[in-house]
């Protein structure tokens, strides 16, 4: 996966643009409703979506698999931002405590214990009455059931890259033990659950 991610960000650089995801804009105006200080980004890429945080008055840190995506950030964000180098799944990177963590589109791309790992590493890591949130893919996307069937609703669509689609009852299934409350549909470029959870 390291691998993966090193090479599209080494080709590809910002292609994403710079501009936030719906889904951090939205998690934007929960997170500032809810009055949260602090956020942890696993996944931060190169961090087009910790800028509306930071805009905010929310301090962001990130963990990112990709050293060009690190860099790509720190040309825009200099020094201003905690960021570490290394996998999701070798969480945690600090023993902090945060008040929210926003996971944009990157559980889907992991395996069962991968996924079940992230989940209570994260939850772990919130501050008492923490918000985290997750956005997935869900079963209404365009390549649901496309490729290679790797496991029950997991496919490899483009080589490399391993998706694992979403439905209400996985969430539940996965996010149920972890102060799970609200499950919303948003449309990005692909259909997206964005998954609350606190803890209490």
């Amino acid at each position: 996966m390291a691998e993966f991610w090193e090479e599209n960000f080494s080709e590809k650089q910002e292609m994403w643009g710079l501009d936030p995801a719906k889904s951090a804009e939205l998690t934007k105006d929960f997170f500032v409703e809810k009055n949260l200080r602090n956020i942890l980004i696993p996944g931060i890429g190169y961090g087009r979506n910790a800028q509306v945080f930071r805009e905010n008055g929310i301090e962001v840190t990130g963990i990112e698999i990709s050293k060009t995506a690190i860099d790509l950030a720190q040309k825009h964000y200099g020094t201003e931002m905690t960021f570490y180098h290394g996998s999701v799944t070798e969480m945690p990177f600090d023993n902090k405590k945060y008040d929210g963590i926003f996971c944009y589109a990157l559980i889907h791309l992991l395996d069962t214990n991968e996924r079940t790992k992230l989940i209570h590493d994260c939850y772990n890591q919130l501050a008492d009455n923490g918000q985290m949130v997750f956005t997935a893919i869900t079963k209404g996307a365009q390549n649901f059931g496309k490729g290679k069937r790797i496991e029950k609703d997991r496919y490899e669509f483009h080589k490399g890259v391993k998706i694992f689609y979403y439905d209400k009852e996985s969430i539940a299934s996965e996010f149920g033990d972890h102060g799970l409350y609200e499950i919303v549909e948003v449309e990005e470029n692909q259909p997206m659950f964005l998954i609350k959870c606190e803890k209490n």
